[in-house]
């Protein structure tokens, strides 16, 4: 059976039903009136969506990392998070707080929290969702689950996990961050807010206040999608508020992908040339920022 045709008008559907304009109803209609046909849309949305099954590019048992699941304090009560790191390494190392996109906590987090730890990280993927009993299996919920969370106290909550790093026996108390969709907007938050964050990687995040900027202290390392319109449009006002505070920052923009194209779950979406280019930067990035 041949390989049914995805739009860019497609991808820009589902982009709508993930970020909460859509629901699950919605976006099937408007699938079938782009595809022509109900079958022909069932058969696309799974190569929209991610797919668990292709999640682990990194084994949850690969012996040149140990990894666990990890309970610690948060702003307010517990968080839980999945915390990994290499084995056996010598000197104490530079810590990567990994958030997840508007999922929460799946398959495919954990595995970019553990090709972190192999580049050299302590990587900690902390549950933004821990407040609320934590990450759900069902993937619609977890969407509406954060459109209840607080910011401020999820942003605390990551100022708390930043803590929790720094006080690890093997750590050497300097603590970067990496960030998609969701969790890209949180990066740039949390660096207006933490005095103590010394980088931050944000993929295609939405942009804070231009009135917080002059509080960043961390360097920053943003990437964006160049068909992501509706991120994009916040990019020159937070640019132009980050040159008039002399910060310390970077921005790249891949043309002709789309937003989420780091996530390899995601086929329709992911595109390796821009994610593999991506990920050497920030590496590069926050191996000179947390060494």
């Amino acid at each position: 059976m041949d390989r049914p045709e995805i739009t860019q008008a497609m991808i820009n559907a589902y982009d709508e039903y993930t970020h909460l304009t859509l629901d699950r109803r919605g976006f099937m209609d408007k699938l079938t009136k782009l595809a022509g046909s109900a079958g022909a849309a069932v058969a696309i949305a799974p190569m929209l969506a991610a797919n668990k099954a292709s999640a682990e590019m990194i084994a949850a048992d690969d012996q040149r990392l140990v990894g666990k699941d990890v309970t610690y304090p948060g702003g307010a009560g517990e968080m839980k998070g999945y915390l990994v790191e290499p084995k056996g390494a010598s000197g104490k190392l530079g810590a990567v707080i990994v958030i997840h996109e508007n999922r929460g906590l799946n398959p495919h987090i954990r595995d970019v929290a553990r090709r972190m730890a192999l580049e050299g990280f302590i990587a900690l993927a902390p549950d933004f969702l821990s407040p609320q009993g934590g990450t759900p299996q069902n993937e619609d919920k977890a969407r509406e689950m954060f459109s209840t969370l607080d910011r401020a106290a999820t942003v605390a909550n990551a100022e708390a996990t930043l803590a929790y790093l720094t006080k690890l026996d093997n750590s050497n108390g300097k603590v970067g961050v990496i960030g998609f969709c969701w969790g890209g907007g949180l990066v740039n938050d949390f660096a207006t807010k933490s005095p103590e964050l010394r980088a931050g990687v944000a993929y295609y995040g939405a942009q804070p206040q231009a009135a917080d900027v002059p509080n960043i202290k961390a360097a920053l390392m943003l990437h964006y999608a160049g068909l992501d319109d509706r991120i994009n449009a916040g990019i020159d006002a937070y640019k132009k508020a980050l040159q008039e505070n002399d910060k310390d920052f970077q921005i790249f923009v891949y043309d002709g992908v789309n937003h989420a194209f780091n996530n390899d779950t995601s086929s329709a979406r992911y595109d390796k040339k821009a994610a593999d280019l991506a990920w050497s930067r920030t590496v590069e990035f926050l191996k000179k920022n947390l060494a």
